[in-house]
């Protein structure tokens, strides 16, 4: 199998690549992620990763963009759907488009690995771009193995972010207007505080 994951960052790849390897796919890591600001977060996570699939002996495929000017004009009138309306959809149809184009057989993505991002959203959105495209979506419900992807990134000393990856999702660190909703998946055994140094948004 050719598979192309798309990779917002290094931490949450750590499992992912691990569980996949394991099962004998070699996965190709793709880095677009337009989302993420300001430009030294950009590239502190994009240097991060380039520095890991190094150390692993991975490809990793870069498509180097900081979005700001498009994140702007395409959230601005509607900051509390930016996640469903732009970033999700913005980062996995590139995903989706390059793999097409250059002929891998199936998709995945780390974003399935958090327990902080909308995991079933992003399961049917990656479904439909698979009918769309004509490439099969693998799907793995990585976080069942936040914790031991979490503990192994801190152990590796890779650069541990503390939001989401826009300005907006920053701000919430500070002014909470809602509490987290966390997407656990059946059977996930809560070990920690909610306070960690996990990636959060």
């Amino acid at each position: 199998m050719k598979l192309l994951m798309h990779t917002c960052c290094a931490p949450c790849s750590v499992y992912c690549i691990d569980t996949l390897r394991k099962e004998g796919i070699e996965p190709t890591l793709y880095w677009y992620n337009p989302n993420i600001h300001p430009y030294k977060e950009y590239e502190a996570r994009r240097d991060c990763l380039k520095v890991y699939a190094e150390k692993i002996n991975i490809e990793a495929i870069f498509e180097d963009e900081y979005g700001l000017d498009e994140f702007c004009k395409n959230v601005a009138n509607n900051l509390n759907s930016r996640c469903v309306d732009y970033c999700y959809p913005v980062r996995l149809r590139k995903t989706f488009e390059y793999a097409k184009e250059h002929g891998y057989d199936a998709v995945t993505t780390t974003l399935l690995y958090s327990i902080y991002q909308k995991h079933n959203y992003i399961k049917k959105l990656c479904e439909d771009y698979s009918k769309e495209y004509g490439i099969d979506f693998l799907y793995r419900d990585f976080r069942y193995g936040f914790w031991d992807g979490h503990d192994k990134a801190v152990e590796e000393g890779l650069y541990m972010q503390k939001y989401c990856g826009c300005v907006f999702s920053e701000e919430d660190r500070y002014v909470k207007k809602k509490k987290d909703v966390l997407n656990l998946p059946e059977g996930f055994e809560w070990k920690r505080k909610e306070k960690t140094n996990a990636k959060k948004r």
